[in-house]
């Protein structure tokens, strides 16, 4: 048997840690307006003796840096605002690199200009 299980994701620089059982699935991410926050639906295993494993997730706004091994999940939008939420996973080779924060890793970046947050995304 499985399930989908709904996760509320901080926007930010901090990553999310989430722990999921192993063989999970992305299956939605969506801004809810009444929460003022960006939520993640993750389908997994109802097995007891799947292992857990810990994933990150960080929530990126549009133009925002984020480096490069990170995988794009989805998109969440405000539908009553401007902004729009990019959610990426922290890239397994990253976890066992084991680089630390998205702070720490602005580094890696390459140097852009600064950018100017306006309109829809």
């Amino acid at each position: 048997m499985k399930t989908i299980h709904k996760f509320r994701l901080e926007s930010g620089k901090a990553l999310n840690t989430l722990k999921l059982k192993s063989g999970y699935r992305v299956v939605r991410c969506e801004y809810l307006v009444s929460e003022k926050a960006v939520f993640l639906w993750v389908e997994q295993s109802l097995k007891v003796d799947l292992p857990e494993v810990e994933r990150q997730f960080l929530v990126a706004f549009s133009g925002e840096p984020v480096p490069s091994d990170y995988d794009y999940v989805d998109t969440a939008l405000d539908p009553f605002g401007p902004e729009a939420y990019h959610v990426y996973q922290v890239s397994h080779q990253s976890e066992k690199k084991d680089l630390g924060s998205f702070e720490s890793r602005r580094s890696d970046l390459i140097s852009a200009p600064p950018f100017q947050r306006v309109g829809a995304a």
